[in-house]
């Protein structure tokens, strides 16, 4: 059996998997964080908490970790393992969401010889290193959520970067020199699959793992929710929806352009060709609670938008609450709701933002095929995947078929075939991926000529913007 466990920005998830890629338990702990920082410890607590919910877990052969980011976790010693409970000092985290280093951002970018975002790992080291001295001197590993786990539990810091073509988005010696940065603070890299090493005895005991259970390095959370959905082919994309929204498609060789991310698909020789809006779900968690829905449960906000008529009578929103990443890389965007008047309801209000996220998604998937990319089917997973509503309107905005698989959690279903490919049990993560993903349902797009027009006022609202939001922001 394989433990799969996640950190999500609000929930941290944990799964059991047999090697046929059954679920045979699953939990999840809810972590919720507000702003770009958060505590570091509690995805400690939340491990623990969830391996108390799992019960029995002696059976187990291997745990795969993953996790949100860019995040950035400043630790400031090593384990503690005297006490058979999880402890490791640490600085506030450095979430995805917090672009403060604006000024490192530009530096960086220079020695990079391309834009790195202040989203991004490097320039938030050198945020700390300008402006936060005192914790930088105390700082021994600079750590990602994932690796930070992995840490506590073995002793063992690396960094886990994802494939080849990734580097411009983390570091070299050359880049740390660069900047000052003591390379001693960024640990060796590790690939997915890698054994990082064994959890501690003392732990293992505490939690019923087996001894010596492997601990082998998972990735960021949108690269294992490729293998997850089994986007093993050209043309196929893997649309992972959270608190941001990754849009990954597979392609047979490497296409660069400035406003995509080009890197090495989890399975050689293809290439995965990304672009991550910033705020997808955490847009409709706004939205909910601006309309007063979020003690309500997640369906009923989709409802309310469903009784609005396609095209929200006219309002259009920009889903750029923290800036925008993909294809725009502009941190001073922001969200902006256009054409409210006096009719405007909780419903048109509801389905704009609804429909502002799927121009989002469709804007990437349109600088995609710019660049000579075809785009085929949209396979995707996610808290927001849960939703008929939001799936179908995905499906008649990027005018492509969207498939449900029947594994909601594709990062957690993605770490069992990492897993199981890294225990033997499957002679490639190609093959481990095709056998175990299931497609459950398919939402086909349905003609909707309006959203043709919408689509271009969507993009047309920000050029005319950006130079308002650049003076102001």
């Amino acid at each position: 059996m394989i433990l799969a466990v996640d950190i999500g920005t609000s929930t941290f998830k944990a799964a059991i998997f047999n090697y046929g890629g059954v679920c045979l338990k699953q939990t999840a702990i809810p972590t919720p964080i507000s702003g770009g920082e958060a505590e570091s410890g509690v995805w400690l607590a939340a491990f623990e908490a969830a391996i108390a919910r799992l019960g029995e877990l002696g059976g187990l052969e291997a745990l795969v970790i993953s996790g949100n980011g860019p995040t950035l976790i400043p630790v400031t010693g090593n384990p503690e393992f005297g006490g058979g409970s999880l402890s490791l000092p640490a600085g506030r985290a450095l979430l995805w969401l917090d672009r403060r280093a604006a000024e490192e951002s530009a530096r960086v970018s220079e020695l990079a010889g391309a834009y790195v975002d202040p989203s991004f790992f490097v320039p938030k080291a050198l945020w700390i290193k300008n402006r936060k001295a005192e914790l930088y001197e105390k700082t021994r590993y600079f750590l990602f959520a994932p690796e930070y786990l992995a840490f506590a539990l073995t002793g063992e810091a690396r960094t886990v970067i994802p494939s080849q073509g990734f580097e411009r988005w983390y570091w070299d010696r050359e880049m740390l020199e660069g900047l000052d940065l003591e390379s001693a603070k960024f640990p060796p890299f590790a690939a997915p699959g890698e054994l990082i090493g064994t959890v501690n005895a003392a732990l293992a005991s505490r939690f019923g793992f087996p001894p010596r259970l492997k601990v082998f390095a998972g990735g960021p959370d949108f690269f294992v929710s490729i293998l997850g959905t089994g986007v093993t082919a050209a043309g196929q994309v893997c649309g992972r929806s959270g608190s941001s929204e990754g849009i990954n498609l597979c392609t047979g060789e490497r296409i660069m352009d400035s406003r995509l991310m080009s890197y090495g698909h989890p399975i050689k020789p293809l290439w995965n060709l990304s672009g991550i809006i910033s705020t997808s779900g955490k847009a409709i968690a706004w939205a909910r609670e601006l309309l007063g829905m979020e003690a309500l449960p997640h369906g009923a906000f989709y409802e309310a938008a469903a009784e609005a008529r396609p095209g929200s009578q006219g309002l259009i929103f920009l889903p750029y609450l923290a800036g925008e990443r993909a294809p725009l890389w502009d941190p001073h965007a922001r969200g902006v709701l256009q054409g409210l008047s006096l009719t405007t309801g909780r419903a048109e209000l509801a389905r704009a933002v609804s429909e502002g996220i799927c121009f989002a998604i469709r804007d990437v998937i349109a600088v995609m095929e710019e660049c000579g990319a075809p785009v085929g089917e949209i396979r995707v997973t996610g808290g927001p995947a849960e939703s008929p509503f939001l799936n179908q309107l995905k499906a008649d905005i990027t005018r492509r078929p969207v498939l449900l698989p029947a594994q909601r959690d594709a990062e957690l279903l993605g770490l069992a075939v990492i897993g199981a490919t890294a225990l033997g049990n499957y002679a490639s993560l190609a093959e481990a991926s095709k056998t175990l993903v299931r497609i459950d349902r398919i939402f086909s797009p349905r003609e909707e000529a309006l959203y043709e027009d919408r689509f271009a006022m969507y993009r047309e609202l920000y050029r005319t913007l950006k130079p308002y939001f650049h003076a102001h922001y």
